[in-house]
């Protein structure tokens, strides 16, 4: 088929998305592309169907052969790459620069009876094409032969900056799994990797003129080091070669990399190498705290000569355009305390250390700027004078960074905490990966609007785009940075490319188990949470009679939930979910929940209704004490490889209660405690910290009725942290506990600097010998 035959069609062809996104066998796209028409009929590809590149551009042939390798993976269907200049029943790609008027990064895809062809005007748009046919040819977890209906698209981002950071310098990433998350990047179409590799905790990019930066700086000894799980050194650098590897395979799928060497802050790792280079000229040791740190660059000569020197060589590695500097979190107390700099800030004729800040980062911009570059910082680069003018503004404190960079005709990326950290959690209920909170669902990441309402057309024009961010301080493993990606960015992905009136949620959920299918095939431990069953009863209720009246939920309210009685897995024959039910206890509930081609969309739960468990509770099901909102899911060690077990801690106030309960009988309390190594540094935040000191050499566990002031129920020691051991049991009596419903206050009073303590099970007793059964 011509060109214009081509764009004939596209142009007389109904187009749709959304109306068609509930109903056409086409629709397991996500993104949703730009218009999507269909046509009657479909064509076969199968094993005898030919991958034609229709032109001689190399580019080209390396998408073919990049949509052939995905094909053969995924749908175990080997197609053959051919060069010509056309066949019949074939898959046709070609490049034609003088196609008619399209975006950049835009295609057209016709598919016909008689065959597929796909065109684009630049290397971009084909790729993104043949990822769009690539999810054409899997819309399910078949292997072989597929028959795609006829359609016709014609497609183009919204945005130019679709992007996803990933913090390797808390945690470290192999070369094979930076390479994997971009490739799941490409496959999304997402353009812009933001690699974030120098911190505090550790500096990860080679530079050879400086080569302490990672013989020192790239390695911390973590707290309890050796012991359970911990590493005795724990760290690692990409080296340019290494690096210069995966630029090369970033750009063979169309992803630029910037790079983040963090200034004028978060350089304690640096400064650990460097100590000459730093405020005090003190040697700190490469941080092994979460937390922003007072340790500054220096602002003389030959600080700002090592600054240049790292970013040539960062430039030497890296081709992208922009280069990000940080700006993020700078305390100027050591700047506020050095009379060194305060006299270089009285012979610059600056007023305060905000203003030092400003003309740091135009100091780094013009040297980018005089090599082809542009800066990227953080929004805190607007808190000074002098930001370079065509300096990029990463928004991360929510939104007004980017509406007064845009004002300001700043180009803006819109990246808020939390609507889109990937750090945060994903469920409150049955999600027990490690995470912040509030939790950040699925849908709330589909439904975030990246340009604000503030900014009028003209401004608008300086959002780029969005990205999300994946923090790693208590994301120590690439499986959790999977669980913490997956599929969030999906959702992302139709945020920042479809257009934004064609999303619609519904729909979106509609094509999502396809996609969840093609992880499968490839190995990506994506998270169910959106879709895990949630088990509600009235406990205080089942307490009361024996029956508990059960109700099954998911987050995203979406496909069918399937449940047993017997603790049996749930199949397709399993009982089907429609109303609350009611059961005597006891009783085991597990369920499951299923698309509607009866794939699984998420694994079966469990909950066992029995008197010891509706009197059981672990850290997730506990509350807040009046005072302090903070909730952070903790692993059991800092640089552990591992996802379970996880805690719930407060860091701010470790008071925590047990939500109302009906405790008739109840004369005993057991708990599973847990001592975590409490590496959170909270210096700039201590007005939000309740101390609550301890009475004995290494505090104790505190219970109270019903308020945190009210009656003192028990008293329960702790061990020796240095002898005892991570994991210990407490046990105490609860006299005066009285019938009725009540809530217990669980305080652990303990040194300040000591170590974090947390609840792994509380259980509640009958007095012995009486029975735990319920009748």
């Amino acid at each position: 088929m011509s060109i214009a035959r081509l764009f004939l069609c596209l142009s007389l062809c109904s187009m749709a998305s959304v109306a068609l996104a509930g109903t056409s066998p086409a629709t397991s796209l996500i993104p949703l592309p730009a218009q999507l028409g269909y046509a009657d009929g479909s064509f076969e590809v199968n094993a005898g169907t030919p991958i034609v590149v229709g032109d001689h551009d190399a580019s080209t042939r390396q998408t073919a052969d990049y949509l052939a390798g995905l094909l053969s993976r995924v749908r175990n269907l080997p197609l053959h790459v051919v060069q010509g200049d056309g066949a019949a029943h074939a898959i046709i790609l070609r490049r034609d620069p003088q196609a008619p008027v399209m975006d950049q990064e835009g295609y057209a895809l016709d598919v016909t009876p008689q065959g597929i062809n796909l065109v684009a005007r630049d290397d971009a748009g084909l790729f993104y094409g043949a990822i769009t046919l690539w999810q054409l040819l899997t819309p399910d977890a078949q292997h072989g032969a597929v028959h795609v209906p006829a359609l016709h698209i014609r497609d183009w981002p919204r945005f130019r900056w679709r992007g996803l950071m990933l913090d390797s310098a808390r945690h470290f990433q192999s070369v094979a799994e930076v390479e994997r998350l971009l490739d799941q990047m490409a496959q999304h179409k997402l353009n812009m990797f933001h690699w974030h590799l120098t911190d505090d905790q550790g500096w990860r990019i080679q530079i050879k003129r400086y080569p302490e930066l990672t013989r020192i700086g790239a390695w911390r000894t973590p707290p309890d080091a050796g012991h359970d799980g911990e590493p005795t050194r724990y760290g690692g650098f990409y080296t340019q070669d290494e690096i210069r590897q995966v630029v090369a395979f970033a750009a063979a799928r169309h992803i630029t990399i910037v790079p983040e060497i963090d200034m004028p802050g978060h350089a304690m790792a640096a400064i650990a190498a460097y100590p000459q280079f730093g405020v005090t000229g003190q040697r700190p040791s490469v941080s092994v705290e979460w937390g922003v740190h007072p340790w500054l660059y220096n602002v003389d000569d030959a600080t700002f000569q090592f600054i240049d020197n790292v970013l040539d060589e960062v430039m030497a590695l890296f081709p992208s355009k922009y280069i990000h500097v940080g700006g993020d979190e700078a305390t100027k107390q050591q700047w506020k305390n050095s009379p060194a700099v305060q006299a270089k800030m009285r012979a610059l004729g600056i007023k305060n250390e905000d203003a030092l800040q400003g003309w740091f980062i135009g100091r780094l911009g013009s040297y980018l700027a005089a090599h082809g570059r542009k800066l990227v910082g953080w929004d805190e680069i607007l808190d000074g004078d002098n930001v370079p003018a065509d300096a990029t503004v990463m928004s991360w404190r929510g939104i007004n960074g980017a509406i007064e960079a845009a004002k300001a005709g700043h180009d803006a990326v819109l990246s808020p905490s939390p609507q889109l950290y990937f750090d945060y959690v994903q469920s409150d209920r049955t999600d027990k990966y490690a995470g912040r909170f509030p939790a950040i669902s699925l849908e709330s990441v589909y439904t975030y609007e990246p340009v604000p309402k503030a900014l009028d057309a003209a401004q608008a024009r300086h959002v780029l785009g969005a990205q999300a961010n994946v923090w790693t301080e208590i994301v120590n493993s690439m499986a959790h940075v999977e669980h913490a990606t997956f599929p969030r960015l999906d959702a992302l992905s139709e945020v920042v490319w479809s257009p934004a009136a064609s999303r619609q949620w519904p729909g979106f959920l509609n094509r999502l188990p396809a996609q969840l299918g093609r992880y499968r095939m490839q190995g990506i431990g994506y998270a169910d949470s959106a879709f895990a069953p949630y088990i509600a009863v009235d406990r205080n209720q089942a307490l009361a009679d024996g029956s508990a009246q059960v109700t099954l939920s998911d987050q995203a309210g979406y496909g069918v939930i399937r449940y047993t009685l017997d603790g049996s897995t749930p199949d397709l024959h399993a009982l089907v979910y429609g109303a609350p039910f009611t059961v005597k206890l006891p009783t085991t509930v597990r369920a499951a929940t299923f698309a509607a081609d009866g794939s699984t969309l998420a694994a079966p739960r469990q909950r066992v209704l029995d008197r010891a468990n509706l009197l059981s509770f672990d850290s997730d099901e506990l509350v807040n004490c009046p005072g302090s909102d903070f909730r952070q899911r903790e692993q059991p060690s800092p640089d552990a490889v591992s996802t379970q077990p996880t805690y719930v801690v407060n860091l701010y106030d470790h008071c925590q209660q047990l939500p109302s309960t009906r405790m008739d009988g109840v004369t005993a309390i057991h708990v599973d405690a847990v001592r975590l190594e409490n590496n959170f540094l909270l210096t700039y935040e201590s007005r939000k910290t309740v101390l609550h000191p301890n009475s004995t050499s290494f505090g104790e566990l505190v219970v109270h009725r019903d308020r945190c002031d009210g009656p003192l129920l028990a008293t329960l020691s702790l061990p020796d942290p240095v002898h005892g051991a991570r994991q210990f049991k407490l046990d105490a009596a609860l006299p005066g506990l009285q019938h009725g419903e009540h809530t217990l206050c669980l305080i652990y009073d303990t040194p300040a600097n000591g170590p974090l303590y947390v609840f792994g099970r509380i259980s509640l007793l009958p007095a012995t010998g009486t029975s735990s059964a319920i009748h």
